[in-house]
C-alpha cells in the first residue's frame, strides 16, 4: 500500500496544499486542493474518495474531480461521508446553483458521483485494504480513518479537538505504524481551538498520552505562517513522541 501527501495544510500560500492524500492509484482521502495536481490521467484512475467532513478545505476539489474526469469513467465516482456531510454537500454543493447534480447527471441511473453514508466504527474494504471510520470531534460532523493494509496501518485524525473516543480507538489497532494528526491552533488559542474544535500542542499530548503504543508521528494542517512556531510548541510539549512536520509529496508505503 502507499499513500501519497497530495495536500496536509490547513491554508493555501504558495505552494501548501489543503488536505488530500492519494492512497494507491485509486482512493483520495478528502478532497481539498492537493487533489488539483492530479493529472487528468490520474484523475480517471480515483474511483473512491473518503471524505472526513464538509469544510472546504477538505472537499472543494471534489467539484473538479467530478466534472473533469467524469465523462472519463465507466462508473461513477464512489464518495464515503458521514450522511449530515453528505446533506450538506447535495444542499450546497450538488444543487445545480454552484454545481451541476452529479448525483443524478449525466443520468440518475449512471450520474457522476454516487454517495455512500457511512458511520464512526464502520469498515470498507477495497481490494483488500480496509478503511474504517474513527470517532472526531470537530465544529461539525467529523470522522478520521484508519487504513489498514493487513502489515500496517495509517491513521489520519481530520479535523478534531481532544476526543477520548479516537484516542481508545487507536489502542486497538495492533498494526499502527503511522499517526497523521492535526495541530490547527498554538496554545495561545484555547478559546478559538475551543470554538472551531481544533487541536493545539497541549490538546495533543493530553491525547498522546493515552496512547499505548509507539508510532511515527506526523503533524498536519498547521495554520499558514505559523508552522515553525506551532512545531516548537508541540515538540516541546510532546517530544517523547518524536513529532515531524508532514510535507506535501511524502509517501508512506506498508
Amino acid at each position: 500500500m502507499r499513500i501519497t501527501t497530495l495536500g496536509c495544510s490547513g491554508s493555501i500560500s504558495g505552494e501548501l496544499r489543503t488536505t488530500c492524500y492519494q492512497m494507491d492509484d485509486d482512493i483520495l482521502i478528502d478532497a481539498g486542493t492537493g487533489a488539483g495536481d492530479l493529472t487528468l490521467e490520474q484523475s480517471v484512475l480515483i474511483k473512491v474518495v473518503f471524505l472526513t467532513h464538509a469544510h472546504l478545505d477538505h472537499c472543494a476539489l471534489l467539484l473538479m474531480l467530478s466534472d473533469a474526469a467524469g465523462s472519463f469513467r465507466v462508473s461513477p465516482l464512489m464518495v464515503y461521508a458521514l450522511p449530515q456531510t453528505i446533506a450538506t454537500l447535495k444542499m450546497h454543493m450538488f444543487n445545480n446553483c454552484l454545481w451541476p447534480d452529479y448525483t443524478v447527471l449525466p443520468t440518475a441511473e449512471n450520474p457522476y458521483i454516487r454517495f455512500c453514508p457511512v458511520q464512526a466504527g464502520e469498515t470498507v474494504e477495497l481490494g483488500g485494504r480496509r478503511i474504517t471510520a474513527l470517532p472526531a470531534n470537530h465544529a461539525i460532523p467529523c470522522v478520521a480513518y484508519l487504513v489498514d493494509g493487513g502489515t500496517g496501518s495509517l491513521v489520519y485524525s481530520a479535523d478534531t479537538t481532544f476526543c477520548a473516543d479516537f484516542w481508545q480507538a487507536l489502542n486497538h489497532v495492533d498494526n499502527l505504524k503511522y499517526l497523521l494528526i492535526e495541530n490547527t491552533f498554538r496554545n495561545n488559542n484555547v478559546d478559538g481551538a475551543a470554538r472551531a474544535g481544533h487541536m493545539t500542542a497541549n490538546l495533543l499530548v493530553q491525547g498522546l498520552r493515552l496512547l499505548h503504543r509507539q508510532v511515527e508521528l506526523f503533524i498536519v494542517h498547521m495554520e499558514a505562517g505559523y508552522e515553525q512556531e506551532t512545531m516548537r510548541e508541540v515538540l516541546l510539549a510532546a517530544a517523547e513522541f518524536r513529532p515531524q512536520m508532514l510535507q506535501r509529496g511524502h509517501v508512506f508505503e506498508f
